[in-house]
């Protein structure tokens, strides 16, 4: 009997606690920085797994595969990845995008290191998946030898090199540029006040965005644009066999993780000195204003009028204590943008 009422009294306890546990984990779950977190993990999970899926099929796959097949999963792997994440972190799915963001006001760098980190875990996951599933086509590709240069280099797969035609600086400038186009059309899909894309369609013109990109200018580096994209996959070829030359070929494994910052913050700083700064926008900023007793603007009265003796539109006089808008060339904050 001790023992059965033991054994009651345990599977009880264990009854309470598990709406416990169950409730604490939906509080944490509802917490904002760990929702952003979680939301950059998945979306660049999915974007990964599209986009290096795509790259495998174009080097082990031969009929299978192609350069546009390539341009197009990491397209549309964003286009998904938008879907999943932006109504949550805004889906950057790129160090590069978070950085900039950042730098201009536009978000807290407290969130920054929670970005990075949702980011390059969904990358290194993303290309361990890949590696699983498509372990029997390297191996019989390659002969069981995993290489990163050569006829038979297989780490091309998970993270961008520099082809024999150009050399390290070219390649740094490439990726600088491409980043930096990358940004400026960004603020210009997203920008409320300019001519964004139709509500609902951001994500498909994001991800048309990122094909076009690859289809005219991905030739020279691979376009990685995003160290999310390239350093983790690229430490885990480390890991995974291809052993350290994949950061020593070259010394090209710096430049996809620091030209796409510099890129970025160009291309948002070009954006909104030659494109932002000269749009009308709606006026943001509160202020008091004196205003002499003779200017007259309309307004709604506190207390209706008697329709019979005033017209709608009729100037009613505003006193010096009422707050106005702040006129169109007072500055507007970039949050605000």
């Amino acid at each position: 009997m001790g023992s059965g009422c033991c054994s009651m009294s345990t599977c009880s306890s264990k009854m309470v606690s598990s709406p416990t546990v169950i409730t604490r984990m939906q509080a944490i779950m509802q917490k904002e920085m760990v929702r952003e977190f979680l939301a950059e993990f998945m979306s660049t999970y999915v974007m990964m797994v599209f986009g290096l899926g795509s790259v495998a099929h174009m080097v082990l796959g031969g009929k299978f595969g192609s350069f546009l097949g390539v341009n197009l999963g990491f397209g549309f792997g964003v286009t998904m990845g938008v879907h999943m994440a932006g109504n949550i972190s805004g889906a950057h799915m790129n160090a590069a995008l978070t950085f900039t963001n950042c730098a201009l006001g536009r978000m807290s760098w407290k969130k920054f290191p929670v970005y990075i980190l949702g980011q390059f875990l969904g990358s290194f996951l993303a290309a361990a998946t890949i590696y699983c599933l498509f372990y029997t086509a390297i191996i019989e590709f390659s002969g069981g030898r995993l290489t990163v240069t050569g006829p038979k280099a297989t780490a091309s797969i998970f993270a961008t090199y520099l082809p024999d035609h150009s050399t390290l600086w070219r390649g740094f400038l490439d990726e600088v540029l491409v980043t930096g186009l990358l940004q400026l059309c960004l603020f210009a899909i997203t920008d409320k006040e300019n001519n964004p894309a139709l509500q609902g369609t951001q994500a498909l013109v994001i991800g048309i965005l990122v094909v076009v990109i690859g289809i005219s200018l991905g030739m020279n580096t691979g376009y990685a644009m995003n160290p999310s994209r390239d350093l983790p996959p690229r430490f885990f070829t480390y890991i995974a066999g291809w052993g350290i030359q994949v950061f020593r070929a070259q010394d090209w494994w710096w430049v996809p993780v620091v030209a796409p910052f510099l890129g970025a913050y160009l291309g948002g700083i070009i954006y909104l000195v030659f494109i932002g700064s000269t749009i009308t926008r709606r006026p943001h900023i509160l202020e008091d204003s004196m205003m002499s007793e003779d200017r007259r603007i309309p307004v709604l009265p506190k207390t209706m009028p008697n329709p019979a003796t005033t017209s709608p539109l009729t100037p009613v006089s505003v006193s010096p204590t009422v707050r106005t808008v702040a006129p169109l060339s007072d500055p507007i904050l970039l949050e605000q943008f």
